[in-house]
């Protein structure tokens, strides 16, 4: 349905078949073409559109389009946006990383399948539930005792109204970039709270308008072992041996 979609969005944006080409930069033939059904976009183009429309590739063409957008459940309702992915030669889906050196650059291609090329990927056997993960790098100390420079693996959330109330995740936000917090839905407001599990820092809210996506932390991978726990005992050894050094030097003098 395609064909239907295209043209009930066209008009919804008032545009011509001129200018949607070139936001498309096609040519406005290709345009009718696809309008009348008489030929298919490619999956670049198919992607360009939804980016246009504000809009996922799934539901660009979902045969009922135009009564879920006059149902308010559009993309730009929920912030699902177009979601690039790569495949090994298998045809499974990598978990493409995304290093902290290029958090800028993935805010401006995180839908182009040739940025997602160049990134790293890798596969994890322990994550075999359904969906499409995703590996970030993080810097900072808000979520500690997760340190710095852990990678949070994560899960591609389609719809924001699924996160529940505490759950870590990365998100990837026009306002602030690439962030690893708990998220907590603001009632009758749009725009996610988003706290730090380091209670140095203050939870601050991003407008959901400016979410590009969301990844639910599933599992999270670091070269720091976490300090081993002393106990009370040891504690209180440690100091009674420290006051004792202290006494002995002030009596040495």
């Amino acid at each position: 349905m395609l064909s239907t979609n295209l043209k009930y969005l066209r008009k919804q944006y008032n545009l011509t078949q001129v200018q949607l080409a070139e936001k498309l930069e096609i040519k406005r033939s290709l345009i009718g073409a696809y309008e009348e059904g008489r030929a298919e976009p490619k999956l670049v183009t198919l992607m360009k559109m939804a980016q246009v429309f504000q809009l996922s590739v799934d539901e660009l063409i979902n045969p009922n389009l135009p009564n879920n957008l006059k149902a308010g459940n559009s993309a730009k309702a929920s912030n699902v946006k177009v979601l690039s992915i790569t495949v090994d030669s298998q045809d499974r889906e990598n978990i493409e990383l995304v290093p902290y050196k290029a958090s800028a650059g993935y805010l401006n291609g995180y839908a182009d399948p040739e940025f997602m090329e160049e990134l790293p990927k890798f596969r994890l056997p322990m994550i075999q539930a359904p969906g499409t993960y995703r590996a970030f790098e993080i810097k900072g100390d808000s979520m500690l005792p997760i340190p710095s420079g852990t990678v949070i693996v994560g899960r591609y959330v389609e719809r924001w109204q699924e996160i529940k109330d505490g759950t870590p995740a990365i998100v990837v936000s026009l306002q602030e970039g690439i962030v690893f917090k708990r998220i907590y839905q603001q009632k009758n407001q749009p725009a996610l709270r988003l706290h730090s599990d380091n209670p140095a820092y203050e939870p601050y809210e991003v407008s959901l308008e400016d979410v590009v996506e969301l990844w639910e932390a599933k599992a999270y991978i670091s070269t720091t072992f976490p300090m081993a726990e002393i106990s009370l005992d040891k504690l209180t050894s440690l100091v009674l041996d420290l006051q004792q050094q202290v006494h002995k030097l002030k009596s040495d003098k």
